[in-house]
This record gives structure tokens, sequence and C-alpha cells, in this order.
């Protein structure tokens, strides 16, 4: 009888942080006898704000609680200046193992996916740093290639940051946290003067709008979003010259853009419909008449099922906007044009370029596999 009160009350402790909506935090730092280790809430008004502290002992475990916010909040463990990044989005029990000697960069956390995530995020900056600085250091370049070498490594970690970690998971808080990860006291994605960036932000601002709709973090978001596209509406020369990188042969790389009304529309919200992408720009030759063979397209399978997501790389948004004022099918405006990450990520060397998405939201085939478009339609509805 007393073991089983003993796991009765175990029970008790544990499901207490879930009883009174709030979170908690244990584990073990070791090697850090005798410290002050401090849970702090990374707030968007008051800064960094100490919740719970605990002075560690020779064992080095702990347990430390702080009250849930309704949507994923970002958290820190801190011992003098070595720190854990956390993000919390419901009444979970964190796990954290460390030694204060690498306390930083060598811990482990269990119990959420999306703290092991920051973990990683947190790593990869950290390898980022140290090749800068080998670089800089490099005498065997000049200043000016050292410059353009650091500035190269800092695009190819964003790309891979943007496609292993935001991709397809927009409304996660570690793709919060990596719109604003910091290096040498800058932010790496800059939404208000980079097109690429603000696509990105775009995209997680309107998933957590979706999710989150009025929270602080929220409307934080889409205050720099609409910012950065005051900041960026300017026209631009087009000049095509892409990557080829294939798209993934299973399913989509999702993207969220908007239409002619200012609504934010996802490639992903046509779930159940046989989709064609494509992607184009109203100011190429011959434009006009490709509209036509679309409407046909349109008119013939729209009432089956059939649906078009045409993204305009146009320079000038109001020229596009005039073009497709009267389009019946979801028309979007990529606002970093020929620059844009998703081009690179399907793999578009030309335009115009199309698609064809299944019912399940699956890239069943890319314009040069397509013999006979509406065939190839028909197949899928």
């Amino acid at each position: 009888m007393k073991r089983y009160a003993l796991y009765f009350l175990l029970g008790l402790v544990l499901a207490g942080c879930k009883r009174n909506n709030y979170f908690c935090v244990e584990g073990q730092i070791s090697e850090a006898a005798d410290t002050v280790m401090y849970l702090e809430h990374i707030t968007l008004a008051d800064g960094v704000v100490p919740i719970d502290s605990v002075r560690l002992t020779a064992e080095g475990t702990f347990r430390m609680k702080g009250k849930t916010e309704g949507n994923p909040e970002f958290y820190r463990l801190r011992i003098g200046g070595d720190c854990i990044n956390l993000a919390i989005d419901s009444t979970e029990t964190v796990r954290v193992a460390a030694s204060l000697r690498n306390m930083s960069f060598g811990y482990t956390v269990e119990g959420s996916g999306t703290c092991d995530t920051i973990r990683q995020l947190s790593l990869r900056l950290a390898a980022l740093e140290k090749k800068i600085r080998a670089m800089a250091e490099d005498r065997n370049y000049t200043l000016q290639e050292r410059d353009s070498n650091i500035y190269k490594m800092i695009e190819a970690y964003k790309f891979d940051v943007k496609r292993q970690f935001i991709l397809n998971h927009y409304a996660a808080a570690s793709s919060y946290y990596a719109c604003f990860q910091v290096l040498a006291g800058r932010l790496l994605f800059d939404p208000v003067g980079n097109a690429n960036d603000l696509m990105w932000v775009s995209a997680v601002a309107n998933a957590w709008a979706d999710r989150y709709p009025g929270r602080p973090r929220t409307e934080n978001l889409l205050s720099i979003v609409k910012e950065g596209r005051r900041n960026q509406a300017k026209p631009r020369e087009i000049v095509l010259d892409l990557n080829h990188e294939k798209v993934r042969e299973l399913g989509i790389i999702d993207m969220t853009m908007p239409d002619i009304n200012g609504r934010e529309v996802s490639l992903s919200s046509l779930r159940g419909k046989v989709v064609l992408l494509d992607f184009t720009a109203f100011s190429l030759p011959a434009s006009q008449e490709r509209i036509l063979q679309l409407r046909d397209l349109y008119k013939r399978y729209h009432a089956r099922g059939f649906e078009i997501y045409q993204v305009s790389v146009d320079a000038d948004r109001h020229f596009w906007a005039q073009r497709c004022e009267n389009l019946p099918w979801v028309s979007v405006f990529c606002e970093e044009g020929l620059d844009s990450d998703m081009l690179k990520l399907y793999g578009v060397d030309h335009l115009p370029y199309y698609f064809l998405i299944d019912r399940n939201c699956d890239l069943q085939a890319r314009q040069e596999n397509i013999s006979n478009l509406r065939q190839s339609i028909e197949a899928l509805l």
C-alpha cells in the first residue's frame, strides 16, 4: 500500500503543472554545485524577466515552473553567462541535462521536439560563427574576398534554415525563433530590407495569425511584415538567373502569398483539388495567349475540382494587379520576384513553368514530364 501511495503522490506532482496551467522544466546540470540557475521569460514588452530560480546542489538536479501564456513563448535557463534556450507552448514538462562547462551547446533536451529543434538551430548558428571568425582571420584573402565569402556563408546558412526548419512548419515556435536569430548583434533575417526574407517571415506571420490570432507575438510579426512590404514596394528589373534544385517528388513545398485583395492564400489551402501550380510573369511575350489557354482549362475542369494557383513574379505589382483583376482562379504576387527562394526550391529555370498537384496535395508532375496537359489533369480528377 505504501508503494501505491508513493506512486499516487508522484503522479500528483507530475500532473501539478498541467492541472494549474503551468509548465515544468526539470533535469540536471552537473559540475554546478552552489550556483544559482534562473528560469527567465524572454518577453516582447519587458525584455528578459526572471520567473523562477534554484540554487543547485552537488547533484545538480532541479525543477522549476512557469505559467503558460496561451501561445508559444520563449524562455531560457541561465547560470551566469551560460544559457539554454527553450520554447514552451503548453502545460508540458521539459527535461534538460548538461554540464556547466558546456552548458550552452552541449545540453540535451527531452519532452519537447520544439526545444530540440531550437537546440539544433543554436548549434548550427554557433558553427556558422566559428566559420566566420576563421574566415575573418584568414590573411590569404583580401578584405573584399573575406567580406564576399562571409556574405555567401550567411546566405547559405539562411537558405538551409529556411528549407530544413521553416519550410512547411510555419506555425512552429522554432520557425518564429529562427526568424529572430542574431549574428554579431544583428538579426540574420531582414524582412524589411530583403525580399526573400520577407516572404519567409510573411509565411510564419500568416501561420501564427491563423493559429494564434491577436496574440502579441503574432501582431509583432504582422507589423514587421507590413513594414517590409511598404519598404519593398518598388519596381525591379526582371533578370532570370536561377539555380537548378529539384523539388521533392512527393508532397509540395508550401507557400503563402497575397492575392489581388491582399488576402494571404496558401498553396496547401487547395488540398482536395487538382491544382495547376503556375509560375509566370504577365510581362512575358505571349502572356495573353497563354491566359486564354488557362481560361479554357479552368472552364473545362473547374466544376470537377480543378484549380489554378498562379504565382506572378512581375517586377511591378500594379501591372500584375491590372492584368489579373478579372481572372477566376487564384492569382498571387511573389513580392521578391525572380530572386524568390521558391523558384529555386522548385527548380524553375525559365518562365512560364507549371506543376500538377493531386487532391492529396502531392506533386505529381512537372512541365517537362507532361506530354498532354489535358489528359494529365483528367487522370488526376
